[in-house]
């Protein structure tokens, strides 16, 4: 009986230690992620991937002619519907830096951009001068990523990322980033007139 109990001891010791050494990476990889947004934020929204809200269309759109995108700044999620309610998608994504950059209510998609150019707009040279004058599409640097929905308000964007650390977080100036893969799923969905709206 003893014998039973040493060994059941002696492997779950063991078990512990693999899986604190399995663990190991994922907290360096945790200390090493960049900081995207101030620490008075970090109580006021999660961080995580696990804060999506559901929602409904119907509390924020009057019908989904030519499909509906919600971008929820709180919940740091993007929500997809479309026209004939057959497909619903549901994605974390980055969210403006600060309140300034932040605009709400109801716009659309304008352009849908392939392997995107960026080239930052005049306020963000004039924040940063050490920002290049452009990148080209198909550089993993670029910050749009590999796809962008141009939307109807100047300079404002759903697109891929460059970083995906920047995920679920306050990172952006005014755009929702995605992750690569999700953004291509949604730039195969959406079309020039896709209603978005942003809370």
């Amino acid at each position: 009986m003893s014998e039973s109990n040493l060994t059941r001891r002696a492997i779950l010791s063991t078990g512990v230690a693999a899986f604190g050494m399995l663990a190991m990476p994922a907290v360096l990889r945790a200390q090493s992620v960049p900081d995207y947004e101030p620490e008075n934020n970090a109580s006021t929204a999660r961080r995580n991937v696990m804060g999506f809200r559901n929602h409904d269309w119907r509390d924020h759109f009057s019908n989904l002619r030519r499909g509906a995108i919600l971008c929820d700044t709180y919940s740091r999620a993007m929500h997809y519907w479309s026209e004939d309610e057959s497909t619903y998608l549901a994605y974390p994504c980055s969210v403006p830096m600060t309140e300034e950059f932040t605009r709400r209510g109801l716009t659309e998609v304008t352009l849908k951009r392939f392997e995107p150019t960026w080239i930052p707009t005049p306020n963000m040279r004039q924040r940063d001068p050490s920002l290049p004058e452009r990148v080209e599409g198909g550089d993993p640097t670029n910050p749009l990523g590999t796809r962008a929905l141009n939307l109807s308000w100047q300079y404002y964007r759903i697109h891929g990322i460059d970083n995906p650390a920047k995920i679920g977080r306050r990172a952006s100036n005014g755009c929702f980033g995605l992750m690569n893969q999700h953004a291509e799923k949604l730039y195969e969905l959406a079309i020039i007139g896709t209603q978005v709206r942003v809370i």
